[in-house]
């Protein structure tokens, strides 16, 4: 019998005084982080997003998706190679498209910026489960108001949403871990396929939640084993079938590239092995070098911003997060061990791991984003920080031990965790993207509707450098009621020209590189040319 049989109704499920108010700390904690995060998040959202081609081609997408039923088999294009990232990402943001028919990028926008706010929430979560209160309170703060994940949360983008979508994977499985309940493997499983739905570096992320699946079948008898009492959660075979059901939510979500690929003869698989033969992302840099910047790429960006922005800032929090490591390491709390070994491991998987498939990122373009590409580690470093402040603060609260080591953890951490909030919120996104955002390129779509002749007459977009498409204004262009038609099926084409990429193009934008082109011949005068965007050109054409 247990010590409460028999006692009144309802006394069962009362909580001791200390509890109830810890849940009411806990809660007011979590909501006071999600106000700062959303505060963070949704002012001027309207105008702080880049707007480009990935932005165009998105909306419409989700616009014929959500308008004419146009369902979407491939995700969005990748930046190398002929292959395309997973559907999944469309059908996650069709719902907040369907609001205004495809017809509001600030509908599609808000929803990334919600989804940028539940991730501090579960970020929260994941480093109070670990390191206690104090551990959720820094994790979830410093990503409450991390420039780079308010810049993530802001824009349209595949790679925006897997901060969620990675920490639900991470969250649900420490919570396999720690309760040994193997259904909650499967909510991992779920938060890692939408992670490599959204962007196929998320892959990456794979394994980390395996090893962990893998750890905890190798600690639990088999079914039939005495040792394995009421509160386990099962045995071995729960989470081996819990891991492989977990496989097939992941293969659910390629369902809709299994029947592209059925109707075009494995059309994204022949692209991706044509990429993988060519020898994927041509680099001159030796490994070892490549590694070192990928890793501290991977650990500054979502404390400090683009590493060759700050690179002091940047090493002082490569340094900070390595030394939490190596001092929790052998924390004599199980618990806390556990979790810093599989996050510091994982962080060292993702940047070898990148060193090989994404060898770019060993260089650093300024002007081109793709350190979003590898934010599913964002709430690993984020959590190890928290855990991190968690150990200094339980170190000087204790009596045990020289003065020294009590008070300096909590001071370099207290100095760390201040300076980090504060460099922060010094560096927030603009109130306006450089290139205006939506409405900028809706202004500059208005001006090729009037060079054009007026709203409803059709217009050819091209695009320079030729790797690039002209979705940008393709967009607002069709969602004016202005048809976009092949080239040399209209009287008018327009010539969408990124100065970024002059090098590949060879030739300067606004003038040089449009006539190098040939892009009109005899016949064809320049109706217009202006600047619509900081280095992005736009020259009208019409038929004579």
């Amino acid at each position: 019998m247990t010590a409460d049989a028999g006692a009144p109704a309802g006394a069962a499920s009362a909580q001791p005084p200390d509890r109830v108010s810890g849940r009411l700390a806990d809660l007011a904690v979590l909501a006071g982080l999600l106000v700062l995060a959303a505060v963070l998040r949704f002012v001027d959202l309207s105008t702080r997003g880049t707007w480009d081609a990935d932005q165009g081609h998105d909306m419409l997408v989700l616009r014929a998706f959500v308008r004419d039923g146009q369902i979407p088999l491939l995700g969005p294009p990748t930046s190398i190679g002929d292959f395309h990232h997973g559907a999944m990402y469309y059908f996650v943001l069709a719902p907040a498209a369907l609001l205004t028919g495809g017809d509001s990028p600030l509908a599609v926008t808000g929803a990334i910026a919600l989804a940028g706010i539940a991730a501090v929430g579960v970020t929260w979560w994941l480093g109070r489960a670990i390191a206690g209160p104090v551990g959720g309170l820094i994790a979830g703060l410093l990503m409450a108001v991390s420039t780079s994940a308010v810049e993530e949360s802001t824009f349209i983008w595949n790679p925006n949403l897997i901060a969620l979508t990675s920490s639900i994977a991470l969250a649900g499985a420490w919570r396999a871990w720690t309760t040994r309940h193997a259904r909650w493997w499967l909510l991992a499983a779920l938060g890692t396929a939408l992670t490599m739905q959204c962007h196929v570096l998320g892959v990456t992320l794979l394994p980390i939640i395996a090893a962990l699946l893998v750890a905890d079948a190798r600690r639990r008898g088999t079914a039939r084993d005495d040792t394995v009492d009421a509160d386990d959660g099962g045995g071995r075979r729960s989470v081996l079938l819990a891991g492989i059901a977990g496989l097939g939510i992941i293969a659910l979500t390629y369902v809709p590239l299994a029947i592209h690929e059925l109707q075009t003869g494995f059309a994204e698989t022949n692209a991706a092995l044509d990429w993988l033969r060519a020898g994927g992302e041509a680099t001159d840099q030796s490994p070892p070098i490549r590694a070192l910047v990928i890793l501290a790429r991977v650990v500054s960006w979502p404390l400090t911003g683009l590493l060759t922005d700050a690179p002091i800032a940047a090493l002082l929090s490569v340094l900070l997060v390595a030394g939490i490591v190596v001092w929790r390491w052998r924390s004599p709390d199980d618990g806390e061990r556990v979790a810093v070994r599989w996050l510091g491991l994982g962080l060292l998987w993702t940047a070898g791991f990148l060193t090989f498939a994404a060898s770019g990122l060993g260089h650093i373009v300024p002007g081109l984003p793709n350190d979003h590409y590898h934010a599913f580690a964002d709430p690993m470093v984020f959590t190890l920080a928290g855990i991190g402040a968690a150990a200094a603060v339980g170190r000087w609260r204790s009596d045990e031990g020289p003065s020294l080591a009590r008070w300096l953890p909590v001071t370099v951490m207290g100095v760390a965790v201040v300076a980090l909030l504060g460099w922060s919120l010094s560096r927030q996104p603009p109130a306006v993207a450089a290139d205006g955002g939506s409405p900028a390129a809706q202004v500059a779509a208005d001006r090729i509707i009037e060079a054009a002749g007026g709203s409803g007459a059709p217009v050819a977009l091209r695009s320079l450098p030729s790797f690039k498409s002209a979705d940008t204004y393709a967009y607002p262009l069709v969602r004016a009621g202005t048809p976009v038609v092949t080239e040399g099926s209209a009287p008018t084409l327009a010539i969408v020209c990124d100065d970024l990429f002059r090098e590949a193009i060879g030739a300067a934008c606004g003038g040089p590189a449009e006539d190098a082109s040939n892009a009109t011949g005899p016949g064809w005068p320049l109706a217009v040319r202006f600047e619509a965007a900081p280095g992005r050109w736009v020259s009208v054409y019409r038929a004579g």
